[in-house]
């Protein structure tokens, strides 16, 4: 074995220590009492890696020469298994759009194993993308380019962002066509098929408990809940073992920091799009990177996904609200083992008001103020939520533009400084005038003179570069005709969110017009 060969340290530990699937043949079913099913990745006709992420490789241990090996695109597209690997889907439920959906499980996940490495950190190897799984629900387990694009530059474009989320290793293509109706039209169309390989420390969602206490399997309820702490919260594992306390100090965790990433959604933009329960990480990171998209326009209720263009359930402004009913869902998930039951409920009423003050928080922040006080800040940012919705308003153009308004300025003055985050300002600004001079005049009587570090503490929170929907689907449109240049491109600005980039300044601009109706730049569906 050469030193370029890629091996690692697995510790199976999901598949070793709580039940697995006895039935080992590859077909779709209902698979009951177990947490996971063994399952094989399809072989791709012609592996070919597009784009990698240098710091998930250090994360791996893998090196430059490893990724642009061919094994690399062969192991990560689930060609080839490495000693060790396992690969395995897992089991859960869900509720979609609100409704009980019953069996969900890893339709066109596989994992390939749990890697210890050489910081003794655990991350798990999961490939999107690889084909059918016991829980593919009559799909095909596949995935195509132009979304196995947005998952890969999105999930490393969050965590440059500060925003918990999984990660992506490496983006590949197949060699394969993968059939997609990309509009739900009736019109299906081949598409280049692609894989993902996405890392974390944990792919567990609040789906893989509900669909245990829905089947009344308390058993295999306990059994991952237990091991979930152990392995995921191990601070909590004391030589007590796990308590009653411990349930509760579990979920009091959970809840937190499902709230520190909605916080850090609101913070920069990031609308969700399919907040299924199923797509609910129980280490409160971003997960399932689908029809997502970055407020343009400031609209509570925009939703990017066209499933949801009725309801509105996941919209920018109720991503607070959806999150505490999901933790509620957990919450009765593990009920039937918890006997505090009262004292759920008490956390969970909790997270209602800590999530509005950690808005307010935010907002105090994106705004350029130290500390948020509730008798000073208040109105500003319910004045700034009413007026940035008058007129169609540049979400991160106008906080990133912000920092520029000083106390030496008239209302006026601010107002020339903020228009480049107006869109068709000469027609629509007038109108509103007034309302945003009131604000303004408001503002700058509030900002402190003597703060000194307040322009670079606005600049670190309010990013100047983030994954515009048309953005994306530019890149897309160049790699489906052979140019990966925009790919890496992307990667690379999307690298350093929160700095000038003097000669990449038209990553930062706003949606051009062409962009506001075409398919992939504004709203996108589940399809693939």
């Amino acid at each position: 074995m050469s030193q370029a060969d890629i091996q690692f340290q697995f510790d199976n530990a999901f598949i070793r220590d709580l039940p697995l699937d006895a039935e080992t043949d590859n077909y779709m079913r209902q698979v009951e009492r177990s947490c996971s099913s063994l399952v094989n990745p399809r072989e791709a006709s012609g592996p070919q890696l597009l784009a990698y992420s240098s710091e998930v490789l250090d994360l791996l241990d893998l090196s430059e020469e490893q990724a642009q090996s061919q094994q690399f695109a062969d192991v990560f597209t689930g060609n080839q298994l490495v000693p060790g690997m396992q690969p395995y889907a897992m089991c859960y439920g869900g509720h979609q759009f609100g409704s009980w959906a019953g069996q969900l499980g890893d339709g066109r996940a596989i994992n390939l194993g749990e890697i210890i490495n050489n910081k003794n950190e655990r991350w798990i190897l999961q490939l999107k993308g690889a084909g059918q799984t016991p829980y593919s629900r009559r799909a095909d387990g596949l995935a195509v380019l132009r979304s196995s694009v947005r998952e890969f530059l999105c999930s490393e474009a969050m965590f440059h962002l500060g925003v918990p989320t999984t990660r992506a290793l490496s983006l590949c293509l197949t060699g394969d066509e993968v059939m997609r109706d990309m509009l739900y039209d009736g019109n299906p169309a081949y598409e280049p098929g692609a894989v993902v390989c996405r890392v974390a420390q944990s792919f567990t969602r609040f789906g893989n408990f509900q669909i245990f206490a829905a089947r009344k399997d308390y058993d295999t309820l306990r059994a991952l809940c237990e091991y979930t702490i152990q392995t995921d919260y191990p601070h909590l594992y004391t030589d007590s073992g796990i308590t009653q306390d411990t349930y509760l100090q579990w979920y009091r965790e959970i809840c937190q920091r499902t709230q520190d990433m909605i916080i850090h959604w609101f913070r920069v933009g990031f609308v969700h799009g399919v907040m299924n329960t199923d797509n609910m990480s129980i280490l409160g990171q971003t997960i399932d990177y689908g029809p997502y998209g970055w407020l343009e326009g400031y609209d509570l209720d925009w939703t990017p996904n066209t499933t949801d263009a009725a309801s509105h359930r996941y919209a920018f402004g109720r991503q607070a609200d959806i999150a505490c009913w999901n933790l509620a869902q957990l919450a009765n998930a593990i009920a039937p083992i918890v006997e505090k039951t009262s004292a759920l409920e008490e956390v969970l009423n909790q997270v209602y008001a800590d999530m509005n003050i950690a808005w307010k928080t935010m907002m105090a922040e994106k705004l350029g103020f130290q500390a948020y006080d509730a008798d000073g800040h208040d109105e500003l940012i319910q004045g700034i939520v009413e007026v940035l919705q008058l007129i169609e308003t540049d979400y991160c153009i106008f906080f990133r533009k912000l920092s520029q308004v000083s106390t030496g300025m008239t209302a006026e003055d601010a107002l020339v400084v903020l228009a480049e985050a107006f869109y068709l300002p000469e027609q629509n600004v007038e109108k509103v005038r007034d309302s945003w001079l009131m604000w303004l005049t408001d503002y700058i009587a509030a900002i402190d003179p003597d703060d000194a570090s307040r322009v670079e503490r606005m600049n670190a929170c309010n990013p100047k570069y983030v994954l515009r929907n048309y953005l994306a689907q530019e890149a897309i449109d160049l790699a489906t005709d052979g140019d990966y240049s925009r790919i890496h491109a992307l990667l690379e600005v999307l690298r350093r969110p929160y700095d000038e980039q003097p000669d990449q300044e038209q990553y930062s601009a706003k949606r051009p017009d062409w962009a506001r109706d075409k398919p992939g730049c504004s709203m996108l569906s589940c399809s693939s």
